[in-house]
């Protein structure tokens, strides 16, 4: 009888071929979580509303799969590098832990060597298949998320202030792909995105500054126990949101559906963080950060339903 459970339990054995699949999967899926595929997924869908409202539909849907091609790759790189240099900070961390470089399932020169090869790849991609301008602004987005953001957050709150920055640039991306420069129009969308970063990322801070503290990450709700700051801070940046969010309609980007939905979107993400400012908890910082996720792919869209004509 044991016998026989001893043959079938090898039968059940993983094959040399099987487990070498399983171990290339779980490395390919390391990679992917390097790379934030997730958020890479929301930079793009910044790039290409830029590049669509700079187009005007004039321009080669190849071109603009290359602008997203390259430009995901950069900030997929920015991300690798990011967690790179955040490897120690990440272990102390129980949102971060299980990330691949604390966890151990990639090693750090892997991450660097990942990180600055897809980085130069999606600078090369944009440089030829657009224009100069195009791939400056990535490799601008990427240095000052990498370079100056990450090392600043054990350093300063205003961190968060400065990661806006990169944070705010695909769009421009996008429009600089579309038309070559850098109009009145594309800072107008840095400018919403900027903005709009503010009671996203202070709500998320909070839901998760003992974390935050852990790492050693010097964000705003860590200095600021009572939330008040944070509270004010956010509704101010919802309250200047409001009229930014309207600057498309009056330099003739957008029509007056846009316009009415704009401030309607601008008063809701207002009205959420002012009830964030009223009480901050971890309950009205996750209500903050759900109608963040409302706003930003709802104005984009209202962006692309009522542009005018150039």
């Amino acid at each position: 009888m044991k016998t026989a459970v001893s043959f079938a339990r090898q039968g059940l054995a993983e094959s040399p071929a099987e487990t070498a699949m399983a171990d290339a999967r779980g490395r390919l899926a390391a990679y992917a979580t390097l790379a934030k595929l997730r958020v890479a997924t929301l930079v793009l869908a910044t790039v290409a509303a830029g590049f669509v409202l700079g187009a005007r539909g004039s321009s080669h849907p190849s071109t603009l799969l290359l602008t997203l091609l390259g430009t995901g790759m950069v900030a997929s790189g920015a991300s690798a590098w990011n967690q790179y240099l955040e490897r120690r900070r990440d272990l102390l961390m129980r949102r971060t832990a299980g990330r691949p470089l604390p966890s151990g399932r990639l090693a750090p020169r892997e991450a660097a060597l990942f990180g600055t090869g897809i980085a130069i790849a999606g600078v090369a991609i944009l440089a030829t298949a657009t224009n100069l301008t195009t791939a400056g602004l990535a490799l601008l987005t990427f240095v000052l998320y990498v370079c100056v953001y990450t090392p600043l957050k054990p350093v300063t709150t205003l961190n968060t202030a400065i990661g806006a920055i990169p944070g705010a640039l695909p769009p421009v991306i996008g429009w600089a792909a579309a038309t070559g420069r850098l109009g009145i129009e594309a800072w107008a969308l840095f400018l919403i995105v900027f903005l709009w970063q503010f009671p996203h990322f202070l709500a998320i801070a909070w839901i998760y500054r003992e974390d935050y503290a852990r790492g050693g990450h010097k964000m705003l709700p860590v200095v600021d126990p009572d939330g008040v700051m944070t509270g004010r801070q956010a509704a101010s940046y919802a309250l200047a949101l409001v009229p930014a969010g309207l600057l498309p309609a009056t330099i003739g980007l957008a029509g007056p559906v846009y316009f009415a939905g704009a401030l309607a979107l601008g008063i809701f993400y207002l009205t959420y963080s002012v009830r964030f400012w009223a009480g901050v908890t971890d309950q009205s910082a996750r209500r903050l950060m759900w109608a963040s996720f409302v706003y930003l792919p709802a104005i984009l869209l209202l962006l692309l339903l009522n542009p005018l004509p150039a």
